[in-house]
């Protein structure tokens, strides 16, 4: 079994959303052979709260317009640390940078095949990094730590 079509539509436009909002390391699985549940995962991760659900947002927005998708379910609204959209088809979900690094869901769906995404996706993948050690170098300037 692999993804259906309508499941690669919103993992697409799920991941176009990400990106559009600066979300880091964005990447999708075909999971449908090992889940019944679902067809598809899509991984996004920010540095803060806010983004986090900044991009939520943006993803719900977009697929309800575009797709006329809604989630059957939406968890871990409050803290905004690691938000799962269930949208049947496709499980998203977008995680503060600290949740995604210690929950490291790659590693359990590194064996599913990863799916095509958008280009502008494409380009977040190493963005977490970029940001931690951009983060490091503020905090050493500005604490006049040398580097």
């Amino acid at each position: 079994m692999t993804a259906t079509d309508r499941s690669l539509e919103l993992i697409n436009a799920a991941a176009q959303a990400a990106a559009d909002k600066l979300a880091h390391d964005v990447i999708a699985y075909d999971v449908s052979d090992v889940l019944s549940i679902t067809d598809a995962f899509l991984l996004a991760s920010a540095p803060n709260d806010r983004q986090v659900k900044s991009i939520v947002d943006e993803i719900e927005e977009r697929l309800s317009k575009e797709l006329g998708a809604k989630p059957v379910r939406r968890e871990g609204d409050r803290e905004a640390r690691w938000v799962l959209l269930d949208y049947v088809d496709i499980v998203v979900h977008v995680q503060h940078s600290e949740e995604r690094v210690f929950y490291a869901l790659e590693r359990l769906w590194k064996d599913c095949p990863e799916l095509e995404l958008p280009a502008d996706a494409k380009k977040t993948r190493g963005k977490a990094e970029e940001h931690t050690k951009l983060r490091a170098e503020e905090d050493a300037a500005e604490f006049g730590e040398p580097r």
